[in-house]
């Protein structure tokens, strides 16, 4: 661990300790090797929030942005979108990015071959896909059984495990998109429905972050992950100001069980909500963090598990 790294460690810990002593009950860490599998879990949580923060600084290849290669990766292809002042296109890619996840095994290919439409076409751009979202579902329908094709890695991402990419059912992809695109509501732009949720919200950012969480309840298939999910990577890429003032218990599995863990209780998730505003408060860690990191922690509160997929 690098001094810098201990130091926050440290800082953390003691933060926990002085929360539990001075503030609320934090049984779930007393012990000191659950409690130092939390300040882990909390500094590798901080590390995946901060990479978007380092990958926005990078020289990122063209390659990732290309469905073709292998090296497209949707989040590096937002912030080139992004740089080349294509911002419409970079909510996409955040889109993509979120419903389709990272498989562990493999990859991004998902994501990667319904935006490049197998390589034998034009993309499934935010521009294309958004004008004619009945011919995206008669793509999806008519190539289901080569995106399935056995003997190559397939699956969405971890979040997203239960996803189908079928075209024309009331859950598969096929009308998770069509949903996105009539809760933009095109001719509105992404920016607008941002600008709107932000003026709306008196420009505080977490108010803003808020409304759009609710909003996006129209959106088929995103739940409680997929929304915040989308909405804090939204965020972080700077496209609109807007961050998570809460973690979002309500509809969670895991980090309603870290919680839980934590707290020493069966508490309602408005509870836990307010108790785990009260812990970042003491922490600084922001909203974000303390969700990841609850969640990969309760799985193994004991030992030490890095998050993979």
């Amino acid at each position: 661990m690098r001094p810098r790294e201990r130091e926050l460690a440290e800082r953390l810990e003691a933060g926990l300790l002085n929360f539990d002593r001075e503030k609320r009950p934090l049984p779930g860490i007393r012990d000191a090797g659950n409690r130092e599998v939390f300040v882990e879990q909390l500094l590798e949580s901080i590390h995946r929030v901060k990479f978007v923060e380092v990958l926005r600084a990078r020289e990122l290849s063209n390659r990732r942005a290309d469905p073709n290669d292998e090296l497209f990766d949707p989040l590096r292809a937002a912030i080139l979108s992004q740089r080349k002042g294509d911002v419409e296109e970079a909510f996409w890619l955040v889109f993509l990015f979120a419903h389709f996840g990272r498989h562990a095994r493999a990859g991004w290919r998902y994501a990667r071959e319904v935006y490049g439409r197998l390589g034998e076409g034009p993309l499934w751009d935010w521009v294309s896909t958004s004008a004619d979202p009945a011919a995206f579902r008669a793509w999806l329908h008519a190539h289901a059984d080569e995106l399935k094709r056995e003997g190559v890695p397939r699956g969405f991402g971890n979040h997203r495990k239960y996803e189908s990419l079928d075209a024309y059912s009331p859950n598969g992809t096929g009308a998770v998109v069509e949903s996105y695109i009539t809760w933009v509501n095109p001719p509105r732009t992404h920016q607008l429905v941002m600008e709107h949720a932000y003026r709306e919200a008196d420009g505080k950012p977490r108010s803003a972050f808020d409304d759009l969480y609710k909003s996006m309840r129209a959106v088929a298939r995103f739940g409680r992950t997929a929304r915040f999910d989308y909405l804090a990577m939204v965020g972080k890429l700077g496209l609109a100001p807007i961050e998570p003032g809460s973690t979002y218990m309500q509809g969670s599995t895991g980090p309603v069980k870290g919680a839980r863990l934590l707290f020493g209780g069966h508490e309602s998730t408005a509870d836990l909500d307010a108790w785990l505003v009260e812990l970042d408060s003491q922490l600084r860690v922001g909203m974000q963090v303390l969700e990841d990191a609850l969640c990969n922690w309760q799985k193994s509160p004991g030992q030490f598990q890095p998050f993979r997929g």
